[in-house]
């Protein structure tokens, strides 16, 4: 799947040094890039929108005494 994107002017020149300097392209690099980061950038931001579910009273919680209750963690 084809992606374009806009890099900052200071980013991009990074990483065509990087690509010059390695002789790999720069698409290889950005593949890099995201295959490494996505894990990362998906929790955050599934984390602030459960964060942000819960604000509005869309998500359930529970108590720790609660849970540890039903669990049986407090015997």
């Amino acid at each position: 799947m084809a992606t374009s994107i806009r890099l900052a002017p200071e980013i991009e020149k990074r990483l065509d040094s990087l690509a010059a300097e390695t002789g790999r392209t720069k698409a290889y690099y950005l593949r890099q890039i995201i295959e490494q980061g996505i894990e990362e950038v998906e929790d955050y931001y599934l984390a602030a929108n459960t964060q942000e579910r819960i604000r509005k009273g869309l998500e359930k919680t529970h108590s720790a005494d609660t849970v540890r209750k039903n669990l049986g963690l407090d015997d």
